[in-house]
């Protein structure tokens, strides 16, 4: 393992996150700084796409809001984030769900996938 690597492992937050995939719903409390005082704001949404490895990793999570399409890119390290919490786990065949950007209403639900 080269010093990068080493460097990058030890940085990395083990066991932070509980194990959820593309297609979960997903509530992520996240710390904003306003001025001086610091909030949790809470995000929810689907988990469209999943990118990187190790240190790196991010996820996308996309939400309706207001009738507009909105999505937040989260790095999964940031120590921004407080907690994830799993809402619903969804049943999907793709690794990118990029697809839900064009669809609307109904045919944007995903199925719920027993555990």
């Amino acid at each position: 393992m080269n010093t990068i690597e080493k460097i990058r492992h030890e940085n990395a937050k083990q066991d932070r996150h509980p194990d959820f995939v593309i297609g979960d719903t997903v509530r992520v409390h996240y710390k904003i700084k306003e001025g001086g005082k610091e909030r949790i704001q809470v995000y929810t949404g689907t988990v469209i796409a999943r990118k990187g490895a190790g240190v790196t990793e991010s996820i996308t999570v996309r939400r309706v809001s207001y009738g507009e399409g909105v999505e937040r890119i989260f790095p999964l390290n940031s120590p921004n984030i407080d907690k994830i919490e799993i809402e619903r786990h969804g049943k999907v065949r793709r690794a990118k769900l990029y697809y839900l950007r064009d669809l609307a209403g109904k045919k944007a639900r995903i199925k719920e996938r027993r555990v």
